[in-house]
């Protein structure tokens, strides 16, 4: 399906201003961006305009009640010079899980993709050539109603913004096993891309830091004991040669990178057990020798690989290297790249025409 989407193109590009191999983190953003209005019970006048402050009412629902979703998402250059997507799909499916969770409206999932497509085609002069860099998009929605009261908006809006960016991690990550805050419980908001998810993270996630480690690997909720996920990614662990993931149990989000890598230790022979662990089986697998390594997936980091996991002053150490979790990073890369074959059909190529 074809939607109206209206352009509004900037007059002069400010892409020559951004040295490509010096990326801040967050803070460079591309010329355009995506806007789309819910309004009246329906989604009206979807465009691509030049990037701008947005108006906001003091009283935006999303300020006071926090309906507000997101999605993380890269494009990256072919061998031919070719904008692409990885799983484009996916995260337009994932996000109107994000919004029925927290009674939002879903968003067209055409649309989604169209929108993207548009807005990486006039944008592609942003996306990093440097192996592991890439366009980070990030289409999110949220409640603009003018409203004091406690109920679902009726009043939204959804957008896409660009931002060029370097990778992540460059070197092996120390976790710290959180036993003090929790990040999901069963029947919460876990499982779907909530920005109130992030925001109860921030304090715990800046006292690790400032204890020395790079994230946190987030336990249940009740009893401390059971693995969810790392603070930006979802986590793997190779035990006896089995691939070993927490299972989505509501708590957990279903990162499309954990689908992917999934999806590719399948296609390749090994065996993934989607199941509960605990902290104390991976002990139990470091010290008998069975545990083999361990890596994290997700979008903004790609595959990171652990170097040590601290629980309660005891620490899990890993080896130097992790075959698999580099495995998994080289063939995500060669994909996007067009390097190697797309043998699981996860590469969408846009045209740079489009528009």
């Amino acid at each position: 399906m074809k939607h109206n989407i209206k352009i509004s193109k900037i007059e002069k590009s400010k892409v020559d201003q951004l040295d490509f191999n010096n990326i801040p983190l967050g803070r460079t953003f591309t010329d355009h961006m995506f806007i789309c209005d819910y309004e009246n019970g329906e989604w009206i006048n979807p465009r691509i305009e030049p990037l701008r402050l947005i108006p906001t009412h003091p009283a935006a629902m999303a300020l006071h009640y926090g309906q507000a979703i997101f999605e993380g998402m890269k494009s990256t250059l072919d061998i031919h010079g070719n904008p692409t997507l990885f799983t484009p799909e996916k995260n337009a499916h994932r996000l109107n899980v994000s919004a029925s969770r927290i009674g939002m409206p879903h968003f067209p999932e055409e649309l989604f993709v169209e929108g993207l497509k548009h807005l990486v085609a006039i944008d592609h002069k942003w996306i990093p050539p440097q192996k592991g860099s890439a366009l980070y998009l990030r289409p999110f929605m949220y409640a603009d109603e003018a409203f004091i009261g406690m109920r679902a908006a009726t009043n939204y809006k959804f957008i896409i913004i660009a931002s060029p960016s370097a990778p992540l991690f460059t070197k092996r990550i120390r976790l710290k096993a959180e036993t003090k805050y929790i990040r999901a419980a069963k029947g919460g908001t876990g499982e779907a891309k909530v920005a109130g998810n992030y925001a109860a993270a921030i304090y715990p996630t800046e006292l690790a830091k400032g204890a020395g480690y790079d994230q946190i690997l987030w336990l249940d909720a009740h009893e401390f004991k059971y693995i969810q996920e790392v603070g930006t990614m979802n986590i793997f662990f190779k035990i006896n040669d089995e691939f070993i993931t927490p299972n989505l149990d509501g708590c957990i989000l279903n990162g499309i990178s954990r689908i992917s890598t999934i999806d590719l230790l399948r296609h390749k022979g090994y065996k993934v057990t989607e199941r509960p662990i605990t902290i104390d089986e991976i002990i139990e697998a470091s010290e008998n020798g069975s545990l083999q390594e361990a890596f994290g997936t997700g979008t903004a980091v790609g595959v990171a690989m652990i170097e040590a996991i601290d629980y309660n002053g005891y620490t899990i150490q890993f080896k130097d290297d992790s075959p698999s979790g580099q495995m998994v990073l080289d063939t995500v890369n060669g994909v996007r790249t067009g390097v190697m074959k797309d043998e699981l059909g996860w590469m969408v190529t846009i045209n740079k025409e489009l528009v």
